[in-house]
Parts: structure tokens; C-alpha cells; sequence
């Protein structure tokens, strides 16, 4: 695939126009975005980036459009699941809901700055080391196992090494002074909590990229499909947090789902090494080659039932919450009702 350097210009051109509107915006106009304006934002962004797939599909073959689609949903289903952290993010430091939109919003743009680095310097690491997918495919199927076995204890958000250093070495104030970095306390500029909850988003961007930059590389090769799968997966993300809200809660299974997508990306990138590195056999079975629409047909079909039985186990359990109560309520009404026959008989 051969991309000019005109149309990289206009790409990045267009998409820090994107994020500079919305971030300008976000800074001029801090509210907590509500569900109707968050499903306009997300709804349009999605159909921006089918658009932008389909254009991908039409000037260069269905081979790169799919590789586009495939890496868009995986990036976008493992941003959903990166919210459940940031969840636990804001409300372990208390960041007021009016001010959330920007510190995501924020959280974006160090993202897509990070990930643009992590994925000039995969594709060069890529080009000149064959022997790298191994690697990658290896860190994949261990993240995979990883995030299967760790699902379903309650999370809690541990500071990492460099906020605790940030936390010594910089002394802020005790409230929130709006979205400001910086507040003035007695004459005194001094930072406020936002610096550590900014600390705190970008490096878990920095370990989120760590999962997704060789997982979108085990679906393709092109260093342009990856930064537009990326940043299109990442431009929504905040309006997403509000969007999804609640409903976070109900997807229980798409830890399982996501750690089979790493999995079975992991377990291609390995099978794709073999054949680069001209094994054809291991023993008596042939090492097979998964194509994209393979991967693509996985990727939405894993994401489809982990999303319905995740839908589908929390009603019940809602369900059989509700009629475990009923029986107590009715109890309690029949001896709150027996002082009031007694004396009538």
C-alpha cells in the first residue's frame, strides 16, 4: 500500500483539526456531557470512520479496507474496556463530573500522541526485524491469558511508579480549583489534583498502547491503516465514557471476549512468523494461514457474543435479584397489616 506524503499531511492535517475543535471546545464550554449529546458525538464519529473505511476499501481493495475494519474494532473494543479504568481513575481522585470530559479529552490527545510514536517506531523495528512477531504474537497470547484469569475480582486503580514520584516531588493543593493545573493559594502558584490525575491517564495510555500497537500489527502491516484505526478508535472515547455510562456494568463478559481477540491475534502472528521465517510444517500439521476476512469474521463474532451473553447474564441475575426480594416484602406487609385486623375481630 502506497500512501503520498500529501495525503499523510491531509490526514493528520484533519485529525488535529478534529481533536483541536473538540478540545477547544471542551476547554471554552466544561460541562458533563449528557447521554442525548454523547450519542450524537459517538454516532458521528463512527460514521466518519465507516466512511473514512469505505473510501480506504474503494481506492485501494478490499485487502486494505478490511485490515482498516479490523483494526478499528479491535482498537475500539479495547478503548471500551480501557474506560473501566479510567472509571476508577476519576472517581478514586475525585475529579468533579463537570471537569471529566476535559481530563479525557486530554487523555486522547497524549494517546494519540504516544501511540503516533509507538507506531513510527514498531513499523521500523518491523521492517529491519522479522523475528519481532514472535515476540509480539508471544506478549499477545500471555496478555490474553492474562486478562482471562484476572477478570472478575473487583479492580482497583494501584499509582504506578512515576505518579508516586510525581506525587513526592510536586506538592499541589487539596481541592480541585476547576480544570487548572495551576491555582494560586495564598499568594502562591502551586499545582492542583489535576496534575495527578493527568499523570495518572497518560501513563495507563502508555500501557494501554503496549496491548493494542502489536495486536492492530497482527492484523496488518501498513503503518497508515494502524495510525487511522487508532486515532479513529480514540477520537470518540470521551463522549463513549458518557454514552456507555451505566451500561459499563453490564458488559461482565468483555474481558473474556477481548482476551480471546488478543489471543487469537497472538496465535496469527505466530503462525505468520513461521511461514516468514519458511516453516511451512511443525512435524505432521501444516501451520496454517489465517487471511484478514478470517480475522475480521472472528473479531465481530467474539465481540457479538460476549456482548449478548454479558447483556443476557446480568438481566437474569437482576432477575433473580428482584424475586428473591419479593417474597421478603410481602412478609413484612402481612405483619404490618396484623396489628390493624386484630382489633376489628
Amino acid at each position: 500500500m502506497h500512501v503520498t506524503l500529501t495525503v499523510w499531511i491531509a490526514t493528520i492535517a484533519a485529525l488535529a483539526v478534529a481533536v483541536g475543535l473538540d478540545l477547544w471546545h471542551g476547554i471554552r464550554y466544561p460541562h458533563a456531557i449528557k447521554t442525548r449529546e454523547a450519542a450524537v458525538w459517538v454516532t458521528g464519529i463512527v460514521a466518519a470512520s465507516i466512511l473514512f473505511g469505505a473510501g480506504v476499501w474503494y481506492f485501494t481493495g478490499h485487502r486494505y479496507g478490511s485490515e482498516f475494519f479490523a483494526g478499528w474494532i479491535t482498537e475500539y473494543s479495547l478503548s471500551v474496556d480501557n474506560l473501566f479504568v479510567f472509571v476508577i481513575i476519576l472517581t478514586k481522585l475525585r475529579v468533579p463530573r463537570a471537569y471529566q470530559s476535559q481530563v479525557l479529552l486530554w487523555g486522547v490527545v497524549m494517546a494519540l500522541v504516544l501511540r503516533g510514536i509507538f507506531i513510527g517506531v514498531g513499523s521500523a523495528v518491523i521492517n529491519q526485524f522479522s523475528w519481532i512477531f514472535y515476540v509480539f504474537g508471544a506478549f499477545l497470547v500471555y496478555t490474553a491469558v492474562k486478562l482471562a484469569t484476572g477478570h472478575g475480582g473487583e479492580e482497583e486503580f494501584k499509582e504506578n511508579r512515576l505518579l508516586r514520584r510525581v506525587r513526592k516531588a510536586v506538592r499541589t493543593t487539596d481541592d480541585y480549583d476547576g480544570a487548572r493545573l495551576v491555582s494560586h493559594v495564598d499568594g502562591h502558584r502551586r499545582f492542583t489534583p489535576m496534575l495527578i490525575v493527568m499523570v495518572a491517564i497518560g501513563s495507563t495510555d502508555l500501557l494501554f498502547a503496549l496491548d493494542s500497537i502489536p495486536a492492530i500489527f497482527g492484523l496488518t502491516k501498513e503503518p497508515y491503516i494502524v495510525f487511522t484505526a487508532n486515532a479513529f478508535a480514540l477520537l470518540g472515547l470521551r463522549q463513549l465514557y458518557f454514552l456507555l455510562g451505566a451500561l459499563m456494568d453490564r458488559l461482565v463478559h468483555l474481558s473474556y471476549g477481548l482476551s480471546v481477540i488478543l489471543g487469537f491475534i497472538g496465535v496469527k502472528m505466530v503462525f505468520e512468523a513461521l511461514h516468514g521465517s519458511g516453516v511451512e510444517h511443525v512435524g505432521p500439521v501444516t501451520v496454517p494461514t489465517i487471511g484478514i476476512a478470517a480475522s475480521l469474521g472472528v473479531i465481530i463474532g467474539v465481540l457479538a457474543v460476549t456482548t449478548v451473553t454479558s447483556l443476557w447474564s446480568t438481566r437474569r441475575a437482576q432477575a433473580e435479584e428482584g424475586s428473591a426480594q419479593e417474597p421478603e416484602e410481602g412478609t413484612k406487609g402481612e405483619s404490618e397489616e396484623l396489628p390493624e385486623q386484630q382489633p376489628q375481630g
